[in-house]
C-alpha cells in the first residue's frame, strides 16, 4: 500500500493476515501486489457515494493545492 499526502509517498508492506493501516481522509492510496488469495477491506464511516471519490491523481493534487482536500 502507497500512501500519498500530494508532496510525500510512504510504502507499507502489508504481508501479514494480522496488519492493518488506518488511511485517514484526503491522502491519495494505492493498492498493489496482491498475493494469491489475499484481500482488502475498507471501512467508512458514512453511506458510500460515488462523488465523493476522486479517481484521478491529477486532480487529486490540484484539489490538494486548491485547499478543497
Amino acid at each position: 500500500m502507497t500512501v500519498d499526502d500530494g508532496v510525500s509517498r510512504k510504502t507499507f508492506s502489508l504481508n501479514r493476515s494480522y496488519y492493518g493501516l488506518y488511511v485517514p481522509a484526503g491522502l491519495w492510496r494505492e493498492m498493489e501486489n496482491f498475493s494469491t488469495n489475499s484481500l482488502a477491506l475498507e471501512f467508512g464511516s458514512i453511506h458510500y457515494t460515488e462523488a465523493d471519490y476522486v479517481r484521478d491523481y491529477q486532480e487529486y493534487l490540484k484539489m490538494k493545492q486548491d485547499g478543497t482536500i
